[in-house]
């Protein structure tokens, strides 16, 4: 056996913490308008994140700059309906009126955009790019013009700061 000055190899101090930094990639869709292909994309997204085990690896939130005022008063209203169709005793009836409020959620004036996170560790970069290049590549997403921002991307910062200000 090799005596090394006295010391063990094992309580030597390390300059740097050992926990690497997760890096984290945005994907930012803007739908327009269309509210019905932005809950579709979210719904995909929340899909996928059951089957995939994706938790905090994939995070999305909507934004929807033009009409946050006037989003609140739709909700409230929306709310108080479901509550005399919960009194009737037809299947059928709460179903079309459950279609109704999604109707009327689905039509707000604004803008939609939807912006996803991918957070990854160092060791899942094969993961992380399958889901950078699988995203922008399906249906609903498609058609919204997804744009990657990587960190190295000069508009990285105001994305990562619009994600974390959206509720």
């Amino acid at each position: 056996m090799a005596n090394f000055c006295g010391r063990s190899h094992l309580d030597l101090e390390w300059g740097a913490s050992q926990t690497e930094f997760m890096s984290h990639i945005y994907i930012k869709l803007d739908f327009g308008t269309d509210e019905e292909k932005a809950q579709l994309a979210r719904h995909k997204l929340d899909g996928w994140k059951q089957a995939f085990r994706l938790d905090k690896r994939l995070q999305y939130k909507l934004d929807r700059p033009e009409s946050a005022a006037g989003e609140a008063p739709p909700k409230a209203e929306a709310a108080d309906k479901p509550a005399p169709a919960a009194k009737t005793k037809g299947k059928t009836k709460r179903k079309s009126h459950v279609a109704g409020t999604e109707e009327s959620a689905a039509t707000p004036n604004g803008k939609v955009s939807l912006l996803v996170r991918l957070y990854f560790s160092s060791h899942e970069k094969l993961s992380e790019q399958r889901w950078v290049a699988r995203i922008p590549s399906e249906e609903p997403f498609k058609s919204a013009s997804p744009k990657v921002i990587l960190q190295s991307d000069p508009e990285f910062e105001k994305a990562d700061q619009q994600f974390e200000a959206l509720d």
